[in-house]
């Protein structure tokens, strides 16, 4: 009679922040709710003054959907903290993710619309009346007013741009540095506002100024979206673990090597790392020497280590094979010096004998 197996739901402790990266995530927190703030102000402010004028009602929209990263970010934080379940086994870190898509697609989306609204304004030869409005007993120029409104929103947004992006770094956060990058182009918009085009162009007798900047603001808008949404899909179509703002892979990947080639008992390695929003998975594949099993201390020691290499790297599997896929090795079959592949490619085949490390204490002569 077969031995009955006992089947287990693995659900892993889930993982907390370095001490470091504690007080960076509430200084990115906090900052957030500063943003949140400054744009309900400036929302505010650009709606009592904006008027007929298309490009400030661009920028209007920018500044509303403006509010959608620093809103994601914040509810992302909340749900990556809740721990792993029998249904979502490795846990809520997803979620950076896609919430960093949907404020992708939003921006794609409405940038879209006021590109061609605003074109076909500008085709069509539309002439915004700027009007003037009465204050304290003096009769101003509207146009006076809009320009005064977005030169005020013009230094906190560099100033949380800059900050952004250091806590961004810091935590490994693509959603925040999309927040950052966002706002540290926000000064282009007020400044497309006022400076010889827009508003200030209306005000100098050229009428097609106006369509213009607002063209140019929409166009940074939809800009901002396909970059931020081609950079969550990508995330969450697993390809390899890259830098906080995708300009190279993960140097966590090239360190787990290097350690890994260090210990005796390994002949051959190659592993993959996939992006889980915050925190890393990785994968080693390890060919042992002459096919000697390393004890299960050995396995510990070395999972530990690799964890202890960046912080980032909460999740560090260790397969034993008896040899390397050979999509993973360069034509001479010599093993792969950094890899970090997309973790929904080709599957291990039965012959390479997939070994967790619990498994290895049980099946050892």
């Amino acid at each position: 009679m077969p031995s009955r197996t006992r089947r287990r739901q693995l659900n892993t402790a889930h993982p907390t922040l370095p001490p470091a990266q504690q007080k960076t995530l509430r200084r990115a927190i906090q900052i957030e709710w500063f943003t949140i703030g400054f744009l309900a102000v400036a929302i505010t402010g650009v709606n009592l003054v904006m008027g007929s004028s298309q490009a400030m009602k661009a920028a209007w929209i920018e500044d509303l959907l403006s509010l959608a990263p620093p809103i994601a970010f914040l509810i992302a934080v909340r749900i990556i903290t809740k721990p792993p379940s029998d249904t979502y086994p490795y846990g809520f870190f997803r979620s950076v993710g896609v919430v960093h898509l949907v404020a992708g697609v939003a921006l794609c989306t409405m940038g879209a619309f006021l590109l061609f609204d605003s074109v076909t304004g500008l085709i069509s030869g539309d002439r915004p009346p700027i009007g003037s409005v009465q204050l304290f007993g003096t009769v101003i120029w509207s146009g006076w007013l809009m320009m005064g409104v977005m030169a005020l929103t013009i230094p906190l947004p560099i100033y949380f741009g800059r900050v952004k992006m250091r806590l961004a770094k810091d935590l490994h956060n693509k959603v925040l540095y999309a927040d950052a990058d966002m706002n540290k182009a926000d000064w282009m918009t007020a400044a497309g506002s006022i400076v010889g085009v827009g508003v200030g162009g209306i005000g100098l007798g050229y009428w097609w100024a106006d369509s213009a900047a607002a063209t140019f603001i929409a166009g940074s808008i939809l800009r901002d979206g396909l970059r931020n949404t081609r950079a969550a899909i990508t995330d969450l179509m697993d390809t390899r673990a890259t830098t906080f703002d995708d300009h190279k892979p993960h140097p966590a990947s090239d360190a787990v090597l290097e350690y890994l080639e260090t210990l005796p008992w390994v002949r051959e390695v190659a592993v993959r790392v996939r992006d889980q929003g915050q925190f890393f998975h990785l994968e080693a594949f390890i060919v042992p020497v002459d096919a000697i099993m390393p004890t299960l201390a050995d396995l510990r020691a070395a999972q530990q280590r690799c964890e202890e290499l960046d912080w980032k790297l909460t999740d560090v599997v260790l397969i034993l094979t008896t040899e390397l896929p050979k999509q993973w090795c360069r034509c001479g079959g010599s093993p792969i010096v950094a890899l970090s592949r997309v973790v929904g490619g080709p599957s291990l085949s039965s012959s390479e004998c997939r070994l967790e490390a619990s498994e290895v204490a049980e099946r050892r002569p």
